[in-house]
């Protein structure tokens, strides 16, 4: 029997399976693309492939499209899936975990595994990984190329909250003539300042923060993401997989409880 989390969003779709003394047998990331319901039956067949066939498993499933997974035997949110995914993998204690979406940044306060408090941001793009595409796009640049070029720039500020509006900010600055290393640091610069005043509405909270998500990888974020709080944000190569993660550990739960034979 394995245990299936299964983290749709809104710009990848994640997979954890872990069998069943709890070890992660599985992991896939791929794009979510235009359709939920679609990358939710290529992620069946995938895991058909695998030799994980659907009585074999018991699927919680959370994330943006949580509700196009109509083989999940459990729906699950987001907030909830993120602390249990951040407490297998950064342990008990208290800290900060930083998720930073495609759509949304999620600020969870977690005191040994158990969420105390939590900051999302309204549905503007600015301060998400989305912001750093589309930003990225203006530039012609993927988002790691960009953060990477954001190292010899310096200099430029971008000014606008307003994901629509900074692009057009960027485009001006290009049409100045600035330099494209000097408009990087600067893109990379507002995001982690963003995510930065996100933190700060977590007064008295630990000091100790982890990242989540697509950028939590991104060595040069996390680098500013550092300087902005003025305390060290660590992470772990399946940063990414936090929510589908927390999924899966509710799901070998359930299983452990009866919740499937």
């Amino acid at each position: 029997m394995y245990s299936v989390g299964i983290d749709i969003g809104s710009t990848y779709a994640k997979v954890i399976a872990l069998d069943e003394s709890g070890e992660i047998a599985y992991r896939r990331v791929a794009l979510t693309g235009w359709n939920s319901v679609s990358s939710a039956e290529d992620i069946l067949k995938e895991l058909w492939q695998e030799g994980i066939e659907r009585e074999q498993m018991y699927c919680v499933a959370t994330g943006y499209g949580r509700g196009s997974v109509e083989y999940a035997d459990k729906s699950v949110t987001e907030i909830t899936c993120h602390a249990k995914g951040a407490a297998r993998l950064f342990g008990s204690g208290s800290y900060i975990v930083i998720d930073v979406g495609g759509q949304d940044t999620k600020i969870i306060a977690l005191e040994d595994g158990h969420v105390k408090d939590f900051i999302m941001n309204d549905k503007c793009a600015a301060g998400t990984g989305r912001f750093l595409e589309v930003m990225a796009g203006a530039l012609g640049l993927t988002t790691d190329m960009m953060c990477k070029l954001s190292e010899k720039g310096s200099g430029v500020t971008i000014n606008s909250m307003c994901a629509v509006f900074a692009e057009s900010e960027v485009i001006g600055l290009m049409g100045k003539g600035t330099a494209k290393e000097d408009i990087a640091y600067g893109i990379v610069d507002s995001i982690a300042s963003k995510v930065k005043t996100q933190c700060s509405r977590m007064s008295g909270r630990s000091a100790a923060y982890y990242l989540t998500g697509g950028l939590s990888d991104n060595d040069v974020f996390i680098h500013r993401l550092s300087e902005k709080i003025g305390s060290p944000v660590r992470s772990d190569r399946d940063g990414r997989f936090a929510g589908a993660l927390g999924a899966a550990v509710i799901a070998h739960q359930s299983v452990q409880q009866g919740g499937k034979a």
